[in-house]
């Protein structure tokens, strides 16, 4: 007997009919990531139905803050989430939003495995066209979007304005909610507006078609910071329909871990790494947004140690692991 598989739940309730799953192989999995309309969130919803296919009964929680998500895979009381390798970086060390649990934090940190990397969202750093703005030095003592109020993202962004060639003080910075900044760049808030989009982005097409874009580029043989999570993306000209760029354009994109709870079985943890790795540059071509994952190495900005069943991929596919990203001997 065969049963529609469950793998979305929303603040309520959503479910995605189609998907249907042998229920005595069928092995549930709990997954939070971020808002439905992130990257973060299609990539396992197009991952769904393959992973189905081999017998995972994927229960997709979507809308979650991403810190919290990791801190309940510490917990056990989380199968897997998508989470920022900042975010570990700080658990691993009991700072940032976990500096409030001490040494828990610490110990909570060495029951969460990475399975695989995946490709986050490129910063576009936008300015209007006409604004006069078509270098990160014309942008000194203007108003710059930095992300949310609080995060990790504020430290990448500053970062990468950085990069560009401005420190802090030449500029204002600008913080908002991730939800707003779009309407905030069109109201005039800031004048340049460091979004993070999946490329190919529709809400970035439509931005372009009120009124033409232009990207500030970093220098081609830019290197983000080593441990941020980051990885160079190009965006080539026209990927928008009003970008003015006529040449590529260099930024920094974020990456993220697919992770787990340490006592996920080695079996789902395998099934769950070869499935992705099998299917994942077939899903790519199923979404313009989905382009960078075949692009992606899997240990792309990881920095928690492999789970076993994901090693046992890796191996048996010989893939080279690199020695720290081994699980301890316990």
């Amino acid at each position: 007997m065969k049963i529609p598989s469950r793998w979305v739940r929303n603040s309520f309730c959503a479910v995605v009919a189609g998907l249907a799953v042998n229920v005595a192989q069928a092995e549930q999995v709990a997954m939070e990531t971020t808002g439905s309309a992130s990257v973060l969130s299609v990539i396992p919803q197009a991952m769904a139905s393959h992973w189905a296919a081999d017998g995972v009964d994927l229960q997709l929680i979507l809308n979650q803050t991403l810190t919290k998500s990791l801190l309940k895979l510490g917990q056990g009381t989380l199968d897997t989430a998508i989470v920022p390798p900042l975010a570990y970086n700080a658990l691993s060390n009991g700072s940032g939003p976990y500096a409030g649990l001490g040494d828990k934090a610490v110990t909570l940190s060495k029951d969460v495995r990475a399975l695989f990397a995946i490709p986050g969202s490129p910063f576009h750093p936008i300015v209007w066209a006409d604004s006069g703005i078509k270098t990160w030095a014309d942008a000194k003592d203007k108003r710059i979007y930095i992300g949310p109020p609080a995060g990790a993202a504020n430290k990448q962004l500053i970062a990468l304005t950085k990069e560009g060639g401005l420190e802090e003080g030449e500029y204002e910075p600008v913080k908002a909610p991730w939800g707003a900044a779009n309407q905030g760049f069109q109201d005039g808030q800031y004048d340049v507006y460091i979004g993070a989009f999946g490329l190919g982005s529709q809400v970035l097409t439509e931005l372009s078609l009120s009124r033409d874009v232009y990207f500030l580029t970093l220098e081609e043989d830019t290197v983000p910071p080593k441990g941020w999570g980051l990885t160079k993306v190009v965006i080539e000209p026209g990927t928008y329909a009003g970008q003015t760029n006529e040449k590529p354009v260099t930024t920094w994109g974020t990456l993220m871990m697919m992770a787990s709870r340490k006592d996920l079985s080695d079996d789902i943890a395998y099934q769950l790494t070869k499935t992705y790795m099998e299917n994942r540059a077939a899903v790519a071509e199923t979404n313009s947004l989905l382009r960078l994952l075949p692009k992606t190495g899997p240990f792309d900005g990881l920095n928690a140690p492999l789970h076993p069943g994901a090693v046992r991929y890796y191996k048996e596919v010989g893939i080279e692991i690199p020695a720290e990203l081994l699980p301890p001997s316990e």
